[in-house]
């Protein structure tokens, strides 16, 4: 008996098809249909700003990028709201809620290498090797050979 594998099929076949995919896929694109709906009511500049996060029960769950912006939008969520529901998307609609969440750095963390001057390193050098401890100059002279690069 030998093992045949299955054919290989489109990425978008499979998120069609199968049941769990199709479910996530399917909720994604009803955000994304929500979100468009809600930057048509909201201004140029909000639009940036502000995304659904989801939509269940009555309850608009938006993610604002910073907290000047959230402010902003708790002043006009009476509004806001009144526009969303006379669409029929947002039928239901009982509430809004928002949450300030900042983006996330894309250039990831910065370095934390320390690097020190010739003399310094030479200073750093020079009071190890007057230290009886071992850890201790061990510790002193790891740290004097992060010198800048001459």
């Amino acid at each position: 008996m030998t093992f045949r594998p299955l054919p290989a099929r489109a990425p978008a076949a499979l998120l069609r098809e199968a049941k769990p995919l199709k479910s996530l896929f399917s909720q994604a694109q009803q955000l994304a249909r929500l979100q468009s709906l809600l930057e048509s009511q909201l201004q140029p500049a909000a639009r940036g700003h502000c995304h659904v996060a989801s939509w269940r029960e009555g309850c608009l769950l938006l993610i604002i990028t910073d907290g000047q912006w959230a402010t902003r939008l708790r002043y006009q969520q009476r509004r806001l709201q009144r526009q969303l529901q006379a669409l029929d998307a947002f039928t239901g609609l009982t509430r809004i809620l928002f949450k300030v969440q900042p983006p996330m750095p894309t250039g990831g963390l910065p370095s934390r290498t320390a690097t020190l001057s010739p003399a310094a390193a030479d200073s750093i050098q020079t009071a190890a090797q007057g230290i009886d401890d071992p850890k201790l100059r061990e510790a002193l002279e790891r740290l004097a050979r992060h010198t800048q690069p001459k």
